[in-house]
């Protein structure tokens, strides 16, 4: 390493070693000088000169040990320079990376600028994010990343983890897992390279686990240098996944229903608009079915509240688990529920109606009371248009408790434009076969 003092110390040594040089030859040419001199008159400058060659040789010795000692102290202080350039563009890059977190939408955001700010500040160690799912049960892998400069060829990151199977959650703490010094490790663990595991906690919450692979054969030598980087990661990645968690629980709160978890009526409003639209452009049909459990109102009076509030759940959670993925389930208020089924003619939707009729039907042995709901369904363009689908659907679902409730019924279907075959459609819902 090139030391900034070197110059400088080179320089002030030369100059030491030429003084004692001619004060040797001083001292030498005085001894010889003392040797053509008689005996009595040699002894004071053979004395002079043996003291004089003594006290320059002492000079020496603790001139060369003061040098030594010099240079020790110039390292160390250059050496704490170093460390303090390089904490200095570790605080840089921590900053960075955290005004970048702040524009993170999402974990996989989150994980693109931590994979890069790690191979930055962890150049020889790969890593991996693991984040929770929603039911907080699970770890999901994020995002996995491994230096090109890395010989950590064995680390391969399982896609999930389980909390209760790795020590750093169960501790709260870090945790070191090495196989080799016989340590305790988790049971997801794998390979024989060792991993150091951070959890990432934020307002006294867990919201996820950063691993890092060591890449050293004693994982103890570079072990603080890493973790303190690591727990400066996992500190900033903490708070950047607490962001996101509460971003995505606002905007849960504002699309959900509270109660049921389904989408909540603006939602569900905009939802049909999108898809009416669509189907105008393509031509295809698509269905309402209006929802309203029967005697919700009595049920609440003999049973409580509460087991109102557990059949409106588990009959939205009987919607959801028939339905597709692109159908549209909402609660559209009080006990009436929407549904939305884009794609989908009135003969389809019928069908998917007394499904969901029986599916609902079938709580009434879960809860001990009588459960059930009755259905009116309506489509564009077969019973109604664009202006009148939710009226129309509704309609079909008066005439659907008019007839008894726990039944189906739809909407009629629209006279053909020009006025010819076909009954109008004023006569009101029908009874489906």
């Amino acid at each position: 390493m090139y030391h900034f003092g070197e110059p400088t110390r080179r320089r002030s040594e030369t100059r030491r070693y030429r003084n004692a040089l001619f004060a040797c030859q001083g001292m030498a040419a005085l001894l010889l000088a003392a040797l053509f001199l008689p005996a009595p008159a040699a002894i004071a400058p053979l004395a002079i000169g043996g003291s004089a060659l003594i006290l320059l040789a002492a000079q020496h010795v603790l001139s060369r040990l003061l040098g030594n000692r010099s240079a020790e102290l110039i390292a160390k202080q250059e050496a704490l320079l170093h460390d303090a350039e390089a904490s200095r563009n570790r605080t840089e890059e921590l900053f960075a990376m955290t005004d970048i977190l702040q524009s993170a939408e999402d974990h996989a955001d989150a994980g693109a600028v931590l994979k890069a700010t790690s191979l930055r500040l962890l150049p020889h160690e790969a890593g991996a994010l693991y984040v929770f799912n929603n039911s907080r049960d699970r770890l999901d892998l994020a995002v996995s990343w491994t230096p090109p400069e890395s010989n950590v060829s064995e680390f391969d990151p399982p896609e999930a983890l389980v909390p209760d199977n790795c020590w750093a959650l169960k501790r709260g703490k870090m945790h070191i897992n090495n196989p080799s010094a016989g340590t305790l490790c988790c049971s997801h663990h794998l390979g024989s390279k060792a991993t150091l595991e951070v959890p990432m906690i934020a307002r006294g919450t867990v919201y996820g686990l950063l691993m890092v692979a060591s890449n050293a054969d004693d994982p103890a030598a570079n072990v603080k240098e890493v973790a303190r980087i690591s727990r400066a990661l996992a500190d900033t990645m903490s708070l950047a996944l607490s962001n996101i968690a509460l971003r995505e629980k606002l905007r849960t709160q504002s699309l959900r229903d509270p109660l049921t978890g389904l989408y909540n009526r603006r939602y569900m409003e905009d939802a049909l608009d999108r898809y009416l639209s669509m189907a105008e452009r393509s031509g295809d049909s698509t269905s309402v079915i209006m929802i309203d459990l029967d005697h919700f109102k009595k049920l609440n009076d003999e049973h409580g509240h509460a087991k109102g509030d557990a059949v409106l759940r588990d009959a939205a959670v009987q919607l959801v688990g028939a339905l597709r993925p692109a159908d549209v389930v909402a609660r559209y208020g009080g006990e009436e529920l929407l549904v939305i089924l884009p794609a989908c003619p009135i003969e389809d939707a019928l069908l998917k109606a007394e499904m969901l009729r029986s599916r609902i039907e079938s709580l009434s042995e879960m809860h001990g009371c009588a459960v059930s709901a009755s259905f009116g369904v309506a489509c564009v363009p077969e019973t109604s248009g664009k202006a009148d689908l939710i009226a129309m659907a509704d309609a079909a679902l008066y005439e659907a408790k008019s007839a008894g409730r726990n039944c189906v019924r739809a909407a009629e279907a629209r006279a053909p434009r020009g006025g010819g075959g076909g009954e109008s459609s004023d006569s009101g819902p029908r009874l489906v076969a």
